[in-house]
């Protein structure tokens, strides 16, 4: 017979690994803890479960209290962290999701909450390091089979804009013109007619894009954007 008095009902968290690109860089938006275990440490953002409310619905209710949930273009469940071990204070599982951000916003976060490059993240409680970078993992992933760009991206764009935003999200150099073919063979693009006025330096006038639709679609699932192969 199971011994009910040493049953125990494990709490459950909702965290989000919500990404943006910044200042060229893919960087993440980090939650810095006021209260034990881990006071001072920096967190991804999150909480509590409710009874009343899904998976969903309470990560964004805890992401409203740190950034304007408005603001976010895409958000999708990433995985669910089980081990007993995983917090010292409680038995707890955690469900996480990817968020990604448009680059061209710059949402409100209040001042206990701070974009870090997610090269250069500072220790952080419990796993948080390892959802982030299995977040990132999945966001990489899905820039090379889908069309996830579009929660990167700003509304509109030159190709040459985009490269540097799939630069920042992928962690190495893309060719413009690569990815300019891909996407567009893809279908993937929409041309706006019109054009950015060269700069300072002159040049010729660049087109502006836009992405077809701001719906999640698998576009060639066997797809890689993988990094220039070194010349010998």
């Amino acid at each position: 017979m199971v011994d009910d008095s040493k049953a125990k009902t494990a709490a459950h968290a909702v965290l989000a690994a919500v990404f943006q690109v910044r200042n060229g860089r893919l960087q993440a938006l980090l939650w810095q803890r006021a209260r034990e275990p881990y006071a001072g440490a920096w967190s991804l953002p999150g909480g509590a479960l409710d009874a009343d409310e899904t998976l969903e619905q309470s990560v964004r209710r805890h992401l409203a209290a740190k950034v304007d949930v408005r603001e976010l273009a895409h958000l999708e469940q990433l995985e669910t962290l089980s081990d007993p071990a995983r917090n010292p204070a409680r038995r707890e599982l955690a469900t996480a999701f990817l968020g990604l951000i448009p680059r061209d916003a710059d949402p409100h976060v209040p001042a206990d909450t701070r974009w870090h490059p997610v090269d250069e993240l500072p220790p952080l409680a419990y796993d948080h390091e390892a959802i982030l970078l299995a977040a990132r993992e999945r966001l990489r992933g899905k820039l090379s089979y889908t069309n996830l760009g579009f929660a990167l991206a700003p509304p509109a764009f030159t190709i040459a804009e985009l490269r540097d935003t799939y630069r920042a999200a992928l962690g190495h150099q893309v060719s413009a013109t690569n990815l300019q073919r891909v996407l567009l063979r893809r279908r993937l693009l929409e041309d706006t007619g019109e054009q950015r006025p060269p700069g300072s330096a002159g040049g010729r006038p660049a087109r502006i894009y836009r992405f077809r639709t701001q719906r999640l679609e698998i576009t060639d699932q066997f797809a890689v954007l993988r990094p220039p192969t070194m010349e010998r």
